[in-house]
This record gives C-alpha cells, structure tokens and sequence, in this order.
C-alpha cells in the first residue's frame, strides 16, 4: 500500500459497495425509485423515510436487486408481527418470500423477526436488511451485540426506519457502525466531546445524554455530511425535488388531558399548589399512585367514542384494569406468547378488534393501522416511542383527521417539556440531513479538491 492508498483508507465520506440497479418495477413512485437506486449503488445504507413512504416495497426491490446480481440469499429483519404485513406486501407487490424462525431458507428472501437472529448464519446470505431498524438499541445488549456481529459478515446491507435516534445525535453511530462505517466510539471521538473531555462511557457502558456529549463547535456542517455519505433522509416526496402529491397527511389534533389534582407537595408551598415531579423516582412513583385516575379518564374518552381506537400503556397494572374496564378492548401484553402477541396485532389491523391496550416496545414499530384515528398514549420520556405510537395511525394513506389524547398529571409537567424539547431535536436532526443531503457541496463533489494532492519525496 502507498501513501495515497493509505489516506484513502481513512477518508470516511468515500465508498460505494454496491452496484447499478438490475431490476426496478413500475408501481413504485419516482422518489422510491430514487432511494432504491442510491441503496442498490451504495451497498450499505440506511433509508431514514417517514411513516407511509413505503419503506417495505423499497426494501424488497433492494433485496430484489442483491438476489439478482448474486444468486444469493437475503435476510429480512422485522420487529415481531411485522412479519406478517411484510409477507403480505411481497406477496401484493408480487416478490417471492418466506417467512420462518427456525433458521431454515425456504426462498430467496426469508423475513424473520430480531429476536430469531440466532437460528440463522450469516454465511447463508449475500444481503441483509433491518426493518425500523431504529428500535435495535431498544434491544439488550446481548441481542445488539449478536445482530451487529452477524451483519459484519454480509457484503450488502440495508437500514430502514423512519426515526433515526430522533432526538439523541449519537445513536447514530449504532446505524454507522452496524453498516460497515465508523465505530461507535470512532465516530464520538471524531465528532462529540465531552464535560470531562474523555471517552468516558456510563455504568450501563453507554453513551447517553446524562453524560453530555455535544457536536464539536467546529464540526456541525462535518458531522451531518458524513452522515448522509451512509444514508439518506426524506420526510416527503419534495425533500428529494418530487411532487408531493398524495403524500399530503391530514390534521393531527394533539390534547392534553391532564389531572390537575395530582402533583408533588412541599413545605412551604401554600396548600393547594401542586408541584411537578423531581427525578425518575419520583416521577415512577407517582405514576403508580395514579393508575386508577388514569385509567379511569381513558373511559371517559372512549365511552362516547365508537370508533376503532389504540392505547399505549407502559405499566401491566395499566393494561389490567384497562382491560378490565373497556369491556370491547384486547390487550397484548408482555406474558403473551410471541404467537398470540402476532395474532392479536393482526386482528386489530383487520379490523375485527375494536380497542386495542398495548405497550410501546411491544408494538409501536413498523404497523400500518391508517383504519384508526383515535390514540390514547400515557407519555413517557420517551420521544421515539411518543412519535411511533402516533405514526401507526398518522401515517401517509391515513383519510382522515387524527386526534391524540395525552393522559397525564400536574407531577408529569417535566417529562412533558423534555417531550417537546426532544421533538424539536428531531425536526432540527431531518433539517440538517435534507439540507447536507440536497447540498451541492455535498457528498457527491466532497472529494474534488482543487489543488493535487502530493506525497512527500521521501516516502
């Protein structure tokens, strides 16, 4: 190796994997086709395309494309019961698939849910492609870890999500990592810093907010063009140059319904003033003590409404009594088997239950309800599963209007600004990626440097 080949090695906006697009149908819209070409010719990417986009026919055409070009196999990874709509739109958009969870390739392209990785070998596949690939941090480090060893091994890759770590800049070192790109830590040390101005990692061994890492002053416009050198992001069609016709969502109506008799005392403060919670703890706490009140609005909400309508929880004692109060409501809850989870997802989005209570991290991710426009969420820190539980419904191919009902107390008024503070994290985090993307100083000309570079005479 000379020194030229050298400082390429290290150059981190640079290489494309993969090849020319061998096979692209006509149902696709010119934007999807877009995305598919620059993943097919990319190699490893991640498509960050909002709900409704149509993530699940661009994924099948990629895995299309590595099929044809390798005679080879791909491996489809969805969250559980996704694979079942993801079965339904190969067979719609008629690409062969098969799903199983047993380790064994019956076609071309076998869709599997995360947790069945272990059954497989990566030496089986020419390609591999995460679907909401987002939630893989939601996963124990057991599992993460396993999934990213096994990708490692495959020639082309594909993520897919609509919330690429919406409000947290340094998850996405976990989509560069799992891709073949900078490491999780290179890409820190390269572009974050922190208080304590060292790689410092948290008791869980994680980099978080807690431990404040922040873009270097100098290294924002750096950060966002090395980004979408990997992936690229769309929000509607018009973020590309394309008509956003028919890609128009109706109103979202957001209310919040919060229980003003519910707070924190202090000393000193005058009787009748309730105070927000102060830390986790208290915030927990609070939230147990106020089950029933909770519970009890969520009936106030729906006794009148006859539609189809979801509830997110985050407790069982939530799910229990709701459940037990609702008399036409289902729930899908952690004890569940993974069978049962699947077919209770299914017949709500058939249409033949009428209330469905469900967890977040059990169902928030990748599920196409657009038949529902009612949600009720009991809100947590969370901003991605807060914006997943809403996009089931507020999706792209949703007619009508959607209301969100947000349950809460006075003690939650905390959690509620970090809520809106991390929204607007997000919208900053698309606005950079759609600006650097669309740059034409970008990644496409990066590399065409006016003067020659020269190496030293003595090397």
């Amino acid at each position: 190796m000379d020194y030229k080949e050298f400082l390429e090695n290290k150059y981190q906006l640079s290489g494309n994997h993969g090849f020319d697009p061998i096979f692209m149908p006509d149902y696709l819209f010119d934007f999807q086709k877009y995305m598919i070409e620059w993943a097919t010719r990319k190699g490893r990417g991640a498509i960050f395309a909002d709900c409704g986009l149509g993530k699940s026919p661009m994924e099948l055409v990629w895995a299309q494309n590595v099929i044809k070009k390798t005679n080879g196999n791909v491996l489809l990874l969805t969250p559980l019961a996704v694979g079942a709509q993801m079965k339904r739109e190969a067979d719609k958009f008629k690409i062969e698939s098969e799903r199983s969870r047993d380790g064994k390739i019956h076609n071309k392209i076998t869709i599997t849910n995360y947790e069945q990785i272990h059954h497989f070998n990566p030496n089986d596949f020419s390609g591999i492609i995460c679907d909401e690939s987002s939630i893989l941090k939601n996963f124990n480090g057991k599992i993460k870890q396993q999934i990213n060893i096994f990708m490692r091994k495959i020639p082309y890759r594909l993520l897919a999500t609509a919330t690429a770590a919406p409000n947290d800049y340094i998850e996405l070192g976990t989509s560069s990592e799992a891709i073949g790109y900078l490491g999780y830590m290179d890409m820190l040390n390269k572009f974050f810093k922190n208080d304590q101005n060292n790689s410092a990692t948290n008791k869980r061994g994680r980099f978080t907010e807690e431990t404040k890492w922040r873009l270097k002053g100098h290294a924002h416009q750096s950060f966002w063009r090395w980004v979408t050198s990997w992936a690229r992001a769309i929000r509607y069609p018009s973020d590309l140059g394309f008509d956003d016709n028919g890609f128009i969502l109706p109103d979202l109506i957001e209310i919040d319904n919060e229980l003003k008799e519910y707070g924190r005392f202090e000393e000193g403060i005058l009787p009748g003033f309730l105070l927000p919670a102060r830390g986790l703890k208290e915030q927990r706490d609070e939230r147990k003590a106020t089950i029933e009140s909770r519970c009890e609005k969520v009936f106030d909400l729906l006794k009148d409404h006859k539609d189809f309508s979801v509830i997110w929880v985050n407790l069982n004692k939530e799910g229990d009594l709701l459940e037990k109060i609702i008399t036409d409501s289902v729930q899908v809850s952690g004890k569940d088997s993974d069978e049962s989870k699947e077919e209770k997802l299914i017949s709500f989005s058939e249409g033949k239950i009428k209330r469905l209570i469900i967890k977040p991290k059990i169902g928030a991710w990748g599920l196409n309800w657009q038949h529902c426009n009612n949600v009720i969420i009991f809100p947590t820190h969370s901003y991605e599963q807060f914006y997943q539980s809403i996009r089931r419904c507020w999706r792209f191919g949703q007619k009508r209007k959607v209301t969100v009902n947000l349950v809460f107390t006075k003690g939650d008024e905390n959690m509620i600004k970090n809520l809106k503070r991390k929204q607007s994290q997000s919208v900053e985090m698309f606005n950079h990626l759609v600006a650097e993307m669309n740059n034409s100083l970008s990644i496409n000309n990066i590399k065409e440097f006016k003067n020659k570079m020269e190496c030293p005479t003595w090397l």
